[in-house]
């Protein structure tokens, strides 16, 4: 009998830094118990044959693992795009079979895509790398696969808090060289629950809307001569304002100014957690909310009257929650998630009315590990 290797990939929660890392902002993370695993069996040949539940089985040739344009936006391509990454650092690679299932459910916000990603990534490193290769080279090698096989222009932030685990800290001012924090804190003992809300709207068809997102803030950058906003001073872009409105328009203006408050907000919240100043903290999640929607715009696609899923979700968790606990936009916005802590005592009663008024399973527990 042929001998079953498992592997498995948490998703993540995104706490701090909205839309930062792809400008080599600073992010607060974390793993969750939501997890993608894999039973993985060597079948003797040349081909990657990965069969995920509730999925059509797809198979990857080893031998041809350049980019195709017919497989971008799929799933296929994430598989060649981390095998070629494997390839192109010398490692020998051959085929098995992978039986996948996943409770990081599509479009949650959870990033199911990293958690695969990573995922695969620790299939082959565990198989033909001898797992000689890191947990931050794992996540880069998700990116890559993402980026450019994939072709969504996402950061690093979501394979990172996966490939890493715990709560992290993330600094990516030197993206190959990230400076990674763990975090010692658990939010239960603070008397809150961390929990998401799916707000009931679909990801689908929204790329347009996350890819303007990093476009506009470069040609923020691009307007002051640097490739990204990390690399842009903050006092000439305010000094300067008037000519950068002009020149590139006052959204992309408006996503700049959400980018230098929220890499800074994250060291404050970091700083509040490490000083057990939990009330600062819940307070920084609050302000990272309202900035998403006042600056970073990315609550509603352009267009939309008749669903507004995610502002729906989010004024009724602010009444819900009556100026306790905190709320925010999960991820990339404009469709999936919403995270919030809610006080124990009053989780379930919150619970009962989120269910009641979006559908019955949209308020999930998250814990981290």
């Amino acid at each position: 009998m042929d001998k079953v290797y498992h592997f498995s990939a948490p998703g993540r929660t995104e706490i701090g830094g909205n839309h930062t890392d792809h400008q080599h902002g600073r992010v607060l993370a974390a793993a969750v118990d939501m997890e993608t695993t894999a039973e993985v069996t060597l079948n003797g040949t040349n081909i990657i044959r990965v069969d995920s539940a509730g999925y059509r089985p797809v198979e990857i040739d080893l031998s041809a693992l350049t980019i195709r344009e017919e497989e971008k936006n799929t799933t296929a391509a994430l598989i060649r795009g981390v095998a070629a990454a494997f390839q192109q650092r010398g490692y020998k690679l051959s085929g098995f079979d992978a039986k996948v299932k996943s409770t990081v459910l599509p479009g949650s916000g959870l990033s199911s895509s990293a958690a695969f990603e990573v995922l695969i990534g620790r299939i082959l490193n565990g198989l033909f790398a001898d797992n000689a290769v890191s947990v931050i080279e794992i996540a880069q090698i998700g990116q890559y696969a993402e980026n450019v096989y994939f072709s969504k222009p996402s950061g690093l932030m979501d394979q990172m808090a996966s490939s890493v685990g715990g709560l992290v800290f993330i600094d990516f001012a030197d993206p190959k060289r990230p400076i990674v924090e763990k975090i010692d804190h658990d939010f239960a003992h603070c008397g809150y629950t961390l929990c998401i809300i799916d707000s009931g709207a679909d990801h689908a068809d929204l790329t347009a809307e996350y890819a303007a997102i990093p476009a506009e803030m470069k040609n923020v950058a691009a307007y002051f001569g640097k490739a990204v906003l990390r690399d842009v001073d903050e006092q000439e872009f305010y000094a300067r304002l008037a000519d950068v409105r002009k020149a590139i328009g006052d959204r992309a203006v408006l996503r700049a100014m959400h980018f230098f408050d929220e890499s800074r907000r994250v060291q404050m919240q970091v700083r509040a957690l490490k000083n057990d100043n939990f009330a600062a903290f819940l307070n920084y999640v609050n302000e990272s909310g309202n900035a998403s929607w006042e600056l970073l715009q990315n609550i509603t696609p352009l267009g939309a009257t008749a669903h507004q899923e995610m502002a729906f979700t989010l004024v009724l968790c602010r009444k819900l929650l009556g100026g306790e606990g905190a709320v925010r936009v999960h991820g990339g916005g404009f469709a999936g998630t919403v995270l919030a802590f809610v006080p124990n005592e009053q989780f379930e009663q919150f619970k009962n009315a989120m269910d009641s008024a979006i559908g019955s399973g949209s308020t999930q527990k998250l814990h981290i590990q």
